[in-house]
């Protein structure tokens, strides 16, 4: 491996080129026409555009991607997270191009691709799964369904069989909703995944969501990175990741990490993924995916370990064997992520647009922020509305909380509508710092959530303009509102709290 092409967007391709370049690779970024001046365009040797804003026509046109590795030399991609990182046709494409690709086997991303698949496979491993049923077709399923569902017992969930994210993914609480349920979620999946099949699945109350980092190399050497905790969720999609999860004792962890790499091994997993599981009040388990990729949240893990996660993949890719073992592998201190996204939680997580007008993102000790955003960028609705991770890291669960409200507090940004004080205040409410999060909790605590009033349109242009004056200096006649002066003014930093409400009369 000598050149990287990495084939996504971002903060993840951010992250990824950073990492290759340490090893000594050299890069190649991809690009659609919305991200033409993106931070990931930057940071490689080389740039090339692949088409219009639509992903169908830049980031999942895989025959243009295979163009882009001829045209640059790349003899390797990276698929990241999203778009075509667990396409199983995408990787088949590649290597049959004489790519290496990143991540596992065609084989092992086919499998486990299938949430159908991935049950009967984990079964036969000795892995407990969710009581579900499938049938071999729409119709099937319409027909069947009815009587299913009674068997598994109200509720149950829709869900899709090619995909996660929440696509397509219903709860149905009574029998008369259950056909509706199936055809909306056929829709949301073939839109999605290009495939419409789906499932019935158990619905399991109050569960934790907790998973479990795996690596595996080409030798038949695979070890876990252990656990995370990622049920703080909306619309099925975390939001928060911890690591270790505060609720589980050293026995669940050994169970998790058992049955993750019993799952691994079923089908000769290589590089990283992720296997999944629901975690229920009394501490059963139940397997509910494989995500044959690097995750959204991989930093917590390597924040607690030490160990790059990135660095591993790329190395294994290469033919290169674990230089470590499962006894080298420790767990040390705890560590936070919150997903910072362009969305309006106070209307249904609505996602936003607009143009970064400050940003200040606050670095120092425990702190880490994987961003793929910057000033003057314009935020646009054609892809997935995250912005940023930000990262913390303590000695203990209270230190890197304490650090995470902190950076939450201190990181600005103006012109586009954010979470970040919905997060904020998820992060200072009794129930997380308690541990007591399940999928449920945003449902329970924070179910017509508000922010707090807003302030004059007035106060945010100074407040603008104030940071354009300490950026560029002073200039004639200029305005004694900096950021500072409307601090003094006890504002509690309106740019930071209000997150672009509204900008100019408009959000």
């Amino acid at each position: 491996m000598q050149t990287l092409l990495v084939a996504n967007r971002g903060e993840i391709a951010v992250r990824i080129l950073r990492a290759a370049r340490e090893l000594g690779l050299r890069t190649v970024a991809v690009y659609s026409e919305a991200d033409r001046d993106a931070p990931h365009t930057h940071l490689a040797d080389e740039a090339y555009l692949l088409g219009p804003p639509e992903p169908a026509q830049s980031y999942l046109d895989s025959a243009r991607l295979l163009d882009v590795a001829r045209a640059s030399g790349a003899d390797a991609v990276h698929p990241g997270y999203g778009f075509l990182a667990e396409n199983a046709a995408f990787a088949e494409d590649c290597r049959r191009a004489g790519l290496l690709y990143v991540g596992p086997s065609v084989e092992a991303i086919r499998q486990m691709g299938s949430k159908i698949l991935s049950k009967q496979i984990a079964q036969r491993a000795g892995v407990p799964v969710v009581p579900s049923y499938h049938a071999p077709d729409a119709a099937t399923l319409a027909q069947e369904g009815p009587e299913a569902a009674a068997r598994l017992g109200y509720p149950v969930l829709v869900k899709a069989s090619a995909g996660g994210g929440g696509k397509g993914m219903r709860m149905v609480e009574r029998p008369s909703d259950l056909l509706p349920a199936l055809e909306a979620g056929a829709r949301e999946a073939q839109q999605a995944f290009g495939d419409a099949t789906l499932m019935l699945e158990k619905y399991i109350p109050k569960p934790r969501h907790i998973e479990v980092q795996v690596l595996g190399d080409h030798c038949g050497q695979r070890l876990h990175l252990y656990e995370r905790e990622c049920s703080i969720q909306r619309r099925h999609q975390k939001i928060v990741e911890e690591t270790p999860a505060p609720a589980v004792d050293p026995a669940l962890r050994q169970r998790l990490a058992s049955a993750a790499l019993r799952l691994a091994a079923a089908v000769q997993y290589t590089n990283a993924g992720t296997v999944e599981f629901l975690v229920g009040a009394e501490g059963d388990v139940y397997f509910l995916e494989m995500n044959t990729r690097l995750q959204v949240e991989h930093p917590i893990t390597e924040l607690v370990t030490g160990i790059d996660i990135v660095h591993q993949q790329l190395r294994i890719a290469r033919g290169e064997p674990l230089a470590f073992t499962q006894e080298h592998v420790q767990q040390r201190g705890h560590a936070i992520e919150c997903r910072l996204y362009a969305e309006n939680p106070a209307q249904g997580f609505l996602p936003a647009t607009g143009r970064i007008h400050v940003l200040r993102e606050p670095h120092g000790p425990g702190r880490r922020i994987d961003s793929g955003i910057t000033l003057h960028q314009d935020i646009t609705p054609y892809y997935d509305p995250i912005l940023a991770k930000v990262i913390t890291y303590g000695a203990t669960r209270q230190e890197a909380l304490q650090r995470m409200q902190a950076l939450l507090r201190e990181y600005t940004i103006l012109g586009v509508t954010t979470n970040r004080q919905f997060l904020l205040d998820v992060m200072t409410s009794a129930a997380f710092a308690a541990g007591e999060t399940d999928t449920a909790f945003l449902d329970r605590h924070f179910a017509g959530w508000q922010p707090a009033a807003e302030v004059s349109d007035e106060v945010l242009a100074l407040a603008a303009l104030g940071e354009l004056v300490q950026r560029r200096g002073p200039f004639p006649a200029a305005p004694a509102a900096t950021a500072s002066a409307v601090l003094a003014a006890g504002l509690t930093t309106p740019w930071q709290r209000y997150d672009g409400w509204r900008i100019g009369g408009q959000t």
